[in-house]
């Protein structure tokens, strides 16, 4: 296989992604590019069928009225994010929430649960003070992606299924993005595709600790690929954890799933394996706090039992009368019911499951990065959340900034053409690709167990200096490891062998990012806390981390929070307006 083999190919509107921000962005291009522009959306696996929105099941944070506004979604965000979120994204996810969440209804056709009077029906989850996710029962990214996809298939959209992006390929000068390469997974041929914007939106996904949420194919190949493409990253330490993970066993995918955070909002309880109720001697809020406040606290519980054989903690919903929580829960009572457990009426084992990633690619409030002709929108781009984000916050971010880049790029086409590619890199990103089918066959598996290991144990929940230190070396470990295997080149056609290398490769590149932001942020803020350093620091002097690639080496260095709306100790809620909305538990 040579350079010279890709396939070229050619369009005007590039999307990298099928999820939540993917598939608005390219519903929105339609309506704002010029006539006969052609748009292209590519993704690893089937449209409507991967990629994490369609794993939501709580719901999307929006403020519609009933004492709620727009301003308290916007202070929850902020609060919840311990002053690091970019005010001006987060303001703007808060207000065009509204504007979407109509769309989706009205436009997409989407249908939510609604209140006896027909209005929608909005839920508590945690660290908000208004009853504010809208939600179809626990079943709610299934319901938005059923409709996008539908629409995006009705279009004369272009798409390129089970494509797997490669690398960014700039111009000569690297002052702009000329095109992607990806893997045809179909036939394992590459196809370089040219375009004059580019949206990426390929999603997180922290599968790099033993514990996780999203599908294995989620391996941060977004941002690795931004990495090397010399773009600046932000928030890199800040890994979000969901409290409640299906503990179910080594034997079963099912391990890691969300037990999603309407759950703990309806009354559900988390007990030890002694027996109490834990998580009122850690927050005043209980089981209401935070995801990353409740994860810690099941965490510390944990590590005081040295049973191996209970690892977890329980949650408990049995007192909030089984036929309730069946009927209010159907889907993840179901779930766990296949898994052999008793949502309704029993107790269930939880973990906190690594769920979220708030860092990514900086952008401006348009999607825009430092890179001509790329934005970035969805779980790839970094600032809206700061250090924590807000349960019902994810979708809403996908689908207001797919919008936003969509409409974005439409515009911008009209002044842009079609740029020469930097052939360097494109023969360097080849080479890149192709390196293990020359390398003698062996096993991935095993060193994507130990990266998990390495990452749960040193760069995990709890964090201190000497842990991510030893992390560093671990992950270096791996990475060696790595490149001493090879994979059979027989057959290139759906070589999932060769897709489980360049995974682990993805992740072993943006653990090595997490572990040194982590070491470079020596405070605790949000998901990110250092045992070594437990106090937040004055949060007006707050900064946040941005690592950049120089020289082959990741540097970290840190910028100050520009406080553009509100400043620490102020608020944009008038006067006299409550502290919370929601009723006490």
């Amino acid at each position: 296989m040579k350079v010279s083999d890709i396939e070229r190919h050619d369009t005007d509107i590039l999307i990298l992604g099928t999820g939540g921000a993917g598939l608005f962005a390219a519903l929105h291009a339609q309506q704002t590019a010029p006539e006969g522009a052609k748009i292209t959306i590519a993704v690893k696996g089937l449209i409507g069928k991967c990629g994490c929105t369609r794993m939501v099941q709580g719901g999307y944070n929006v403020a519609l009225g009933g004492g709620d506004t727009v301003e308290r979604h916007f202070m929850d965000t902020i609060n919840g994010g311990k002053w690091l979120p970019n005010q001006d994204m987060a303001w703007r996810l808060c207000e065009q929430a509204v504007v979407r969440i109509r769309e989706l209804e009205n436009e997409v056709g989407c249908f939510f649960d609604r209140n006896a009077d027909g209005s929608l029906h909005q839920k508590a989850f945690a660290g908000q003070t208004a009853d504010r996710t809208v939600h179809k029962g626990d079943l709610t990214g299934i319901e938005i992606i059923n409709r996008l996809m539908e629409k995006v298939l009705a279009s004369g959209v272009e798409k390129l299924q089970e494509h797997r992006a490669v690398g960014l390929i700039p111009t000569k000068d690297s002052r702009a993005l000329a095109g992607v390469l990806m893997i045809d997974m179909r036939t394992g041929k590459f196809r370089l595709v040219r375009a004059k914007t580019v949206m990426m939106g390929t999603g997180g996904g922290p599968t790099m600790y033993k514990y996780h949420t999203p599908s294995g194919d989620k391996t941060m190949d977004g941002l690795a690929m931004a990495l090397r493409a010399g773009l600046t990253l932000r928030d890199m330490e800040m890994v979000q954890f969901h409290p409640t993970g299906l503990l179910a066993g080594d034997h079963t995918r099912m391990t890691g799933t969300v037990l999603e955070e309407g759950l703990r909002g309806a009354g559900g309880q988390l007990i030890s394996h002694t027996g109490q109720r834990f998580m009122f001697d850690y927050d005043d809020r209980g089981e209401r706090a935070t995801r990353d406040v409740v994860s810690r606290g099941i965490y510390a519980e944990m590590r005081k039992n040295n049973n191996p054989e209970q690892e977890g903690v329980f949650i408990s919903m049995a007192h909030l009368g089984p036929d309730n929580v069946r009927k209010k829960f159907k889907g993840m009572v179901n779930r766990c019911a296949d898994s052999g457990f008793d949502l309704a009426a029993g107790k269930v084992e939880v973990v906190p499951t690594a769920h979220y990633f708030m860092g990514g690619v900086v952008v401006d409030v348009d999607t825009r990065t430092e890179m001509e002709g790329l934005y970035v929108a969805g779980e790839d781009a970094g600032g809206a959340h700061g250090s924590n984000r807000l349960g019902g916050n994810g979708v809403a971010n996908s689908t207001v900034y797919g919008g936003i880049a969509g409409d974005t790029m439409g515009r911008d086409v009209a002044g842009m053409s079609l740029r020469d590619p930097d052939e360097d890199v494109l023969a360097a990103e080849f080479e890149r690709a192709i390196y293990p089918l020359s390398r003698k066959p062996d096993l991935v598996l095993p060193l994507r167990k130990q990266l998990q290991n390495i990452m749960w144990d040193d760069v995990g929940v709890m964090r201190t200096e000497a842990g991510m230190k030893r992390g560093l070396k671990g992950i270096a470990s791996v990475s060696e490891a790595l490149m001493d295997v090879g994979v059979e080149d027989s057959n290139l056609a759906f070589n999932l062998t060769w897709h489980d290398w360049l995974n682990l490769r993805s992740l072993c590149d943006v653990s090595e990012v997490i572990a040194k932001a982590g070491i470079a942020r020596e405070n605790s803020r949000g998901a990110h806390f250092r045992e070594d350093y437990p106090e937040p620091g004055a949060m007006e002097d707050s900064a946040f981390t941005v690592a950049t690639l120089q020289n082959g080496r990741v540097a970290v260095n840190n910028e100050p929070v520009q406080f553009t709306i509100v400043r620490p100790g102020e608020t944009v809620l008038p006067e006299g307006a409550p502290e919370t909305l929601v009723a006490a538990q």
